[in-house]
């Protein structure tokens, strides 16, 4: 045979899935979009085209939709987690599931007080507004033995307009950019962290707690760091959530060094004391790297690009 089948996976992409749970008149929405991979003995499907081992794509996106009613949704981790063991425990040609799940936050509109003129203006628990901060992300990945969880965010815009500064760099010839005594830092932050959970044997983390502690924490070094470089500030922050969770032994950050550039004002007889900027969209800077515990293997790959 002059070819052969190397790595493969299927299943069903993007399941977006809301589940809203009514505690009385207080609604609560958890929104994901959910993917499922699923590989395993799957040699005959590419070969023959038998589908005796294949469990249909379609079967795999009502199993997200039932699951979220039988388990509900406590956190995108744990859903991720009932899903990867159903897969492989109940589907013998099945070894390993990798579910991807993004969050989108919603948040409750602030509505009038009990003062209003409006008749049942602080009665409404049921509305919100989607928030258009960071988007939440997870990966599950369960062999019928171990699990590795890998948790993060994409898209959560941060920025210092001061307590920033770039000096000092390597100059060439084609070297124009003029050295910044003080200046704003901005990125997109996207982050993802390993877990050191992967077994059943050990205590399972507050998947919920983590997440927004991770976030804290990243947020508080990002503010607090006085920043010579956004390198300088990328290691603050990782390190901030090692130091401060222990169930995280990894952190890979991709920050995108958004260019805020001072607009020369002088043509209008105008001073410009760093009051007025052009926020350029690119060619922008892109910062990468990953903080690990010490001792620890890194894990987590270096082109986030699909994870």
């Amino acid at each position: 045979m002059p070819t052969i089948l190397g790595q493969n996976q299927y299943g069903k992409a993007e399941n977006r899935v809301v589940k809203i749970t009514r505690d009385g008149d207080t609604h609560h929405i958890k929104d994901l979009n959910v993917s499922v991979a699923l590989s395993g003995d799957m040699d005959d499907v590419h070969y023959s085209g038998s589908n005796a081992n294949v469990l249909p794509t379609d079967t795999t996106k009502n199993t997200v939709f039932a699951f979220a009613k039988e388990h509900g949704i406590e956190s995108a981790e744990q859903f991720g987690i009932h899903l990867a063991r159903h897969f492989v425990s109940s589907q013998e040609p099945i070894h390993r599931a990798r579910i991807r799940i993004e969050e989108y936050a919603w948040e409750r509109i602030a509505t009038s007080d009990g003062n209003s003129k409006f008749i049942g203006a602080d009665e409404v628990k049921h509305s919100f507004v989607r928030k258009g901060q960071e988007t939440r992300v997870s990966q599950i990945t369960y062999d019928g033995e171990n699990w590795e969880v890998v948790s993060g965010l994409k898209d959560l815009t941060v920025m210092n307009s001061t307590n920033s500064e770039f000096w000092g760099y390597v100059k060439d010839k084609y070297t124009t950019l003029k050295e910044a005594y003080d200046r704003i830092l901005a990125t997109d932050v996207s982050a993802r962290w390993r877990y050191n959970w992967t077994s059943d044997e050990q205590r399972m983390p507050n998947w919920e707690k983590s997440y927004e502690q991770a976030r804290k924490h990243m947020l508080q070094a990002f503010a607090e760091t006085y920043s010579l470089s956004l390198q300088q500030t990328l290691y603050q922050m990782g390190s901030r959530i090692i130091n401060s969770r222990s169930e995280i032994d990894e952190i890979r950050f991709s920050l995108p060094n958004n260019h805020h550039f001072l607009v020369d004002l002088e043509p209008f007889g105008l001073k410009n004391d760093n009051e007025v900027y052009f926020a350029a969209d690119r060619p922008y800077g892109l910062i990468e790297a990953t903080v690990l515990r010490d001792g620890v293997e890194p894990k987590i790959p270096v082109d986030m690009t699909n994870l």
